[in-house]
């Protein structure tokens, strides 16, 4: 017999325009913004980075929410305009700020202030996300091109500082990888699981191909700690399966994970498993495992706001 389910028919869904934002276009940074930032593998991975252009091999960033979050939407956007991305793998939070942002000029609530009342979440506009990806399944789309073909061609007044609305327009893959649950379109009544899945799992298998490509090229991955390394991680197996069958190797690339956690200047030999840093997936997969037989990796502590323009100020020199 099944077990009850929540009735989402109960829910009440409000309107944005009754959330107090915490964050504004005031927090969106200008492309001539101050690249505050040195580290001495900058100008290695700027110049890997542009070798890898170079080589027409792949050039990958994976990221977290807090990226669009911490404002370098521009910064990305003109990466992708010159050339310097063939993909962005994303977890489900940020499509959400992308699209907020392009809408309302606005994004995050306090998680404090709205679970406490019962509408963390649960917001009308965000929700309608959920009807364009169902709409993107029925036509083949990741959920990454769903959503950015919907804020490309539609009425969202900010569409200039979407990250998805541009790789779009440019023919770039953005994909989405979400586990069910983990992301607050999935409280809404109008969240389809199913499509949910087969979107986010096209949108592996993307990613996945571009992995094939990687012989030669850059993998730069900015503050995911678990969607990031743990997709790379079965991507490249993958791949590697394939490439093996036709005599080839996947193994001359380049790494790096920008983070906050000090890891130290011994990051290329895994933590012990005693150390509590040994289940910091980005270090063993991304920095130690995957690049062991004769790829480079890189580890660079830092805000996003810093990091990432610095490195696109030096990959431009």
């Amino acid at each position: 017999m099944p077990h009850p389910q929540f009735d989402r028919g109960r829910l009440i869904v409000k309107p944005l325009a009754e959330r107090v934002h915490d964050l504004t276009l005031d927090c969106v940074l200008p492309l001539d913004s101050p690249a505050d930032f040195d580290h001495p593998s900058i100008p290695i991975l700027a110049e890997r980075w542009n070798a890898a252009k170079a080589a027409g091999a792949a050039r990958i960033v994976m990221m977290g929410g807090h990226v669009v979050r911490a404002g370098t939407q521009r910064h990305l956007i003109d990466l992708m305009e010159r050339g310097l991305i063939t993909l962005i793998a994303m977890n489900g939070a940020g499509p959400i700020h992308d699209w907020e942002f392009a809408l309302i000029a606005a994004s995050t609530e306090s998680v404090a202030k709205y679970v406490r009342t019962g509408e963390f979440g649960l917001w009308t506009e965000t929700g309608r996300m959920n009807d364009a990806i169902n709409t993107g399944v029925k036509a083949g789309l990741g959920l990454g091109e769903a959503i950015g073909k919907i804020i490309h061609e539609g009425d969202f007044p900010h569409k200039d500082i979407s990250v998805l609305a541009a790789a779009y327009r440019l023919g770039i893959p953005v994909t989405v990888h979400i586990g069910i649950g983990y992301d607050i379109l999935h409280e809404h009544p109008n969240a389809d699981g199913a499509a949910l899945g087969t979107a986010s799992y096209t949108d592996f298998l993307i990613f996945a191909e571009q992995v094939r490509n990687l012989e030669r090229g850059i993998l730069l991955s900015f503050g995911t700690a678990v969607m990031g390394p743990e997709i790379y991680l079965k991507a490249l197996a993958m791949a590697r399966n394939v490439a093996h069958q036709e005599g080839k190797r996947i193994a001359d690339f380049t790494t790096a994970v920008f983070d906050l956690i000090p890891l130290g200047d011994d990051y290329h030999t895994q933590a012990p498993k005693t150390d509590p840093r040994y289940y910091y997936r980005p270090w063993k997969t991304i920095l130690v495992r995957t690049v062991a037989d004769g790829g480079a990796s890189y580890y660079i502590a830092g805000d996003h706001r810093q990091t990432l323009p610095a490195l696109r100020r030096a990959v431009m020199v």
